[in-house]
């Protein structure tokens, strides 16, 4: 008897708390016949932060995977070479110094400058006696006092020499050898060396004291005005790819957000690897960028307008979309359907999907909120 008493109290107390709890909505009948319907009371609706949306239009692009790194036009970069072998004699630069166009660099060292020197001066001495022979000997031959070959002989002996002497005097130009301080008898065993173009120094390969020869780098130039981006883009996506496109990339291991830039140029041979490159040009000129910088990036070749939905409205559950769309409202709540959906074109921002040909402009859906409603 005094259990079933306990009973009856406790269910007595049990039904008094429900019909004191202002949370307890009475959920339509309907709503638990039909497993795809779901009630949201006014109250969890105004807690929870939701909001109704429709549908409207919005351009989704089409993008072409590519990756690529940053480089310079062959134009702005330089590798600098000594023009004859020797010894470094001076350097007083670093990685990362910026220089200008004319401005020294290092200085080269060889005795061999000294003899070369010694031969233009002379080769230059002799000339100006070979070519008053060769005017004599001319003359003579006009006025048929000697033969012709004792004035071929003089004219092959000037103009050897003349050419000699203009090839040496284009060798120490070349070697920025003052010929002037030759001509005078100042002699110099050094070579200096200047930049061919402003830039930065991004590669030294030299020390004080190191042998160079003509065909070793002895350090190297890059200018990154002209940064650009080479994309290589796959055999069967190039047709796709035209100049003007936009592009999307991003450097992953510098900058997680997207850049936007354009294509300038397609190539028109195919490498090795089956990719032909795309050249392109970032947007922000003043987005710091460095010449092997690896890039991702998307080519946009196609936009497209569709009716669409903000992605908080498209809920994903086990692999599969939903929306909740409102079926009906009164004072009491929201009824929403669940609806599975074939998402077809996405962003950042918006999705469209297969369905939405289904819905008007009137039709309202749960924007935000509805993850919590599926997911329990």
């Amino acid at each position: 008897m005094n259990t079933l008493y306990r009973s009856i109290i406790l269910l007595l107390l049990l039904l008094n708390s429900c019909k004191n709890n202002p949370d307890t909505v009475e959920i339509p009948d309907h709503a638990s016949a039909d497993p795809e319907l779901i009630f949201v009371s006014l109250e969890q609706f105004k807690h929870s932060g939701m909001e109704l949306g429709s549908l409207s239009e919005y351009t989704f692009d089409k993008a072409i995977q590519a990756t690529g790194i940053v480089d310079v036009p062959p134009q702005y970069k330089a590798s600098v070479t000594a023009k004859m072998g020797g010894f470094i004699k001076e350097t007083a630069l670093l990685e990362g110094d910026r220089v200008k166009k004319g401005q020294f660099l290092v200085s080269v060292e060889n005795p061999e400058f000294i003899q070369m020197q010694q031969s233009y001066l002379e080769i230059r001495e002799r000339l100006a006696y070979l070519e008053n022979e060769y005017e004599r000997q001319k003359t003579l031959f006009e006025e048929k006092i000697i033969s012709e070959k004792s004035y071929l002989q003089a004219e092959s002996q000037y103009k050897s020499a003349m050419a000699s002497c203009t090839g040496l005097k284009k060798q120490l130009q070349i070697l920025n050898i003052s010929t002037s301080n030759v001509e005078s008898g100042v002699f110099t065993s050094v070579a200096r060396i200047y930049a061919p173009i402003d830039g930065n120094i991004s590669r030294i390969n030299i020390s004080k004291g190191s042998p160079v020869s003509p065909d070793s780098v002895i350090l190297e130039i890059i200018d990154n005005s002209h940064i650009h981006i080479e994309l290589s883009v796959f055999e069967k996506d190039v047709l796709k790819v035209k100049k003007g496109q936009a592009i999307r990339f991003q450097v992953p291991e510098s900058y997680s957000e997207w850049q936007d830039g354009e294509v300038h140029l397609v190539g028109s041979a195919l490498e090795e690897n089956r990719t032909v490159t795309v050249h392109a040009h970032p947007s922000d000129e003043q987005l710091t960028l460095l010449p092997g910088m690896f890039i991702s990036a998307e080519i946009i070749f196609e936009l497209v307008e569709l009716p669409a939905f903000p992605n908080t409205g498209i809920i994903e559950v086990e692999g599969r979309h939903n929306i909740l769309k409102l079926e009906s409202q009164d004072k009491t709540g929201y009824m929403f359907r669940q609806i599975p959906v074939t998402v077809t074109h996405t962003s950042d921002i918006y999705s469209s999907f297969r369905e939405s040909m289904d819905f008007s402009s009137e039709d309202l859906f749960l924007e935000i909120g509805g993850y919590n409603l599926i997911g329990e």
